[in-house]
């Protein structure tokens, strides 16, 4: 299966500081007429005292007052350099004040963001009426206007639907029962969901990504138990081999079961375990274990994506079900450790923020000679965040020593996923063509990442 690596270089904004944050206030232009005042009244009285102290028999006249005078500049210089400390103190708190101020003046950039984004999501919403049912279909298509699609898909439903409940607006132009409506019309006739690519065989990342969604928007949860129970039957080793063996899809399913299904423990175990089992110690991290792109062997090159995506879905179950067995305290715990380890001094731009792209193919359901073939895309940055963010990756980097490397890496991701949008929406360039899509998981992503770290470093 391969995995391609997207080199992408968006463009930076810079932020212009108006006029008046340059000029000094009034403290700051006291503190410096006293500091150059003071320097000079310093020098002159250390030379007067020099020279009166100095014995009249130094070598002459001359050197009494190259001495007094080395003294004098000295004790002026030192004052000077006083003032000069404490002027940059002061520029610094104005700045912090500044900056406060207009926070609390005017909207911040991430408030900015986010009224952009739902300006664009409410204007690339789009309706149809099923030519099977006859139901009212209102949502999205995989990615935000795609040319001579206007019919709404299960996946660009379910991210809209998250991306709604993120942004938690009321204003009336984005109705979340629309949105949960149009899900379950999009049901298969036998049950659950598929991509657009996948036919009319559910299949069990897609059914847990929908039901996640309307798990967590408030659907009839009986409905949503029958979905999930029909979704964990189906999806075993001996039925669907291939997403068994898919870090990607299992910690898929496992997060939308864990949303949809919390009481179904013996089964969340069971995923949890296929998940712990497909950690691999990696020797060049300190034998951390870390996943690749499979949890069966070859389990392919270390991928801090999947891995990110391991911790974070380890992370819930513990969480979900009070519990936590020792090999999967050690496989989570481990996994963080291995993603404090990135040896890249850059952290906004390191390899471990690249973004990757595989591959999921399964024979097709109605001609087994032929393959299915659904393209998946990840934005890693986004995946860090999550996994740095979770209460266990702070438990064990504060245990390690390792806070500081942990806030670093943070804020490296923070800036690399703000970085890939514009006007509040994520672009993602094609490999193979450098064509612009705009898929709406990647803004549900960025968004979603970068208001838990938003709310990570808020301070009131």
């Amino acid at each position: 299966m391969p995995q391609r690596q997207l080199n992408r270089s968006p463009s930076t904004r810079r932020t212009r500081v108006p006029s008046g944050a340059r000029q000094s206030s009034p403290p700051q232009r006291l503190v410096g007429w006293l500091g150059g005042f003071g320097a000079a009244a310093a020098a002159y009285t250390v030379f007067q005292s020099a020279l009166g102290l100095l014995p009249s028999g130094l070598a002459g006249d001359s050197a009494r007052y190259a001495v007094a005078a080395t003294g004098g500049v000295g004790a002026g210089l030192a004052v000077w350099l006083a003032a000069a400390l404490v002027r940059s103190r002061q520029a610094e708190q104005a700045a912090r004040a500044g900056r406060s101020g207009s926070a609390a003046g005017g909207p911040g950039r991430l408030t900015a963001l986010t009224t952009a984004a739902y300006a664009t999501l409410t204007s690339e919403l789009c309706t149809a009426d099923d030519p099977v049912t006859g139901a009212r279909l209102t949502g999205w298509t995989h990615s935000l206007g795609e040319p001579g699609r206007a019919r709404p898909t299960a996946t660009g439903t379910a991210y809209g639907l998250h991306l709604a409940l993120d942004l938690g607006t009321s204003d009336g132009r984005l109705s979340t029962g629309e949105l949960v409506r149009t899900l379950w019309a999009l049901r298969l006739p036998d049950g659950g969901w598929s991509a657009r690519s996948q036919g009319t065989h559910a299949r069990p990342e897609v059914t847990a990504l929908v039901l996640g969604a309307l798990a967590r928007a408030g659907a009839d949860p009986d409905r949503i138990a029958v979905e999930a129970d029909r979704c964990a039957a189906d999806f075993t080793r001996e039925l669907d081999r291939t997403g068994h063996e898919l870090t990607h899809v299992v910690t898929t399913v496992l997060r939308g079961m864990l949303r949809a299904a919390p009481g179904q423990r013996d089964r969340l175990r069971t995923l949890r375990d296929v998940l712990v089992a497909g950690a691999v110690p990696d020797p060049a991290r300190a034998g951390n274990p870390r996943w690749g792109y499979r949890l069966a062997a070859p389990q392919g090159p270390p991928s801090a994506l999947h891995t990110a995506q391991a911790v974070v879905a380890l992370d819930r179950t513990a969480r979900v079900l009070g519990e936590e067995s020792d090999a999967a305290r050690a496989a989570r715990e481990g996994g963080v450790r291995w993603l404090l380890a990135c040896p890249d001094p850059d952290h906004e731009r390191c390899l471990d923020l690249e973004n990757l792209r595989e591959e999921v193919r399964r024979p097709r359901t109605d001609q087994p000679d032929r393959v299915e073939v659904l393209n998946v895309r990840h934005f890693t940055a986004s995946w860090l965040i999550r996994a740095l963010l979770t209460t266990g990756a702070r438990d064990v980097a504060r245990a390690g020593g390792g806070e500081r490397i942990r806030r670093q890496q943070l804020s490296g991701a923070a800036a690399a996923a703000w970085r890939g949008q514009t006007d509040g929406i994520w672009t993602w360039v094609r490999d193979d063509t450098g064509e612009l899509r705009r898929p709406i998981w990647m803004t549900y992503q960025g968004l979603s990442a970068l208001r838990a770290h938003a709310l990570w470093i808020y301070e009131p």
